[in-house]
């Protein structure tokens, strides 16, 4: 896909829910793609860097320490990882900084369901986290076609539009965001 002719889908389904003294946003999209080939998507550090916010320095398909390094522009800041849970092609669970990210895939009709559980600290950051994960995973929903449009990370992503992605959200989850 020509990169200038991107333009984000509608709105994924979203809750939150609190987790404690923290909260969980729950992100679901529906992909037409096999499980196997979403969890591929979700493991594999050559296909991560072509859509996740972040670069892996391992294959996250099974247990252990792990760096994922967020990328914005020319900054580049590594952020330790635990791989949890690793249970291919249903369910990945690591840690990400302070934040707990759960990927759930469930088979649906041709493709599958993609359930993201997605922990933080602060609730007025759902909105926002949200409009990231749903520019990367419409990124990479067309990678998986095999129509890739490269990774959307950091500031560039204002250019996608996430602030109207942010707003929607924030409005759906009842609130207004945090403003960066």
């Amino acid at each position: 896909m020509d990169r200038d002719s991107f333009h984000p889908g509608p709105p994924a389904e979203i809750e939150a829910e609190p987790a404690g003294d923290r909260w969980t946003l729950l992100f679901v999209r529906e992909l037409r793609h096999a499980p196997e080939k979403v969890w591929a998507a979700l493991t594999d550090p050559a296909r991560l860097r072509e859509w996740a916010p972040f670069l892996a320095d391992r294959d996250l398909g099974a247990p252990g320490a792990a760096t994922l390094t967020v990328v914005d522009g020319d900054t580049a800041v590594p952020q330790p990882a635990t791989v949890r849970r690793a249970e291919p092609p249903h369910l990945l669970e690591y840690t990400w900084g302070d934040d707990l990210l759960r990927w759930e895939l469930t088979p649906s009709g041709t493709g599958t369901r993609l359930l993201l559980r997605h922990t933080l600290a602060e609730r007025g950051m759902l909105p926002m986290v949200a409009a990231g994960w749903h520019l990367c995973l419409d990124v990479a929903d067309h990678l998986l076609a095999g129509d890739p449009v490269g990774p959307i990370r950091g500031a560039e992503a204002k250019d996608f539009g996430w602030a109207e992605l942010r707003d929607t959200y924030a409005e759906r989850l009842g609130g207004q965001p945090d403003r960066p």
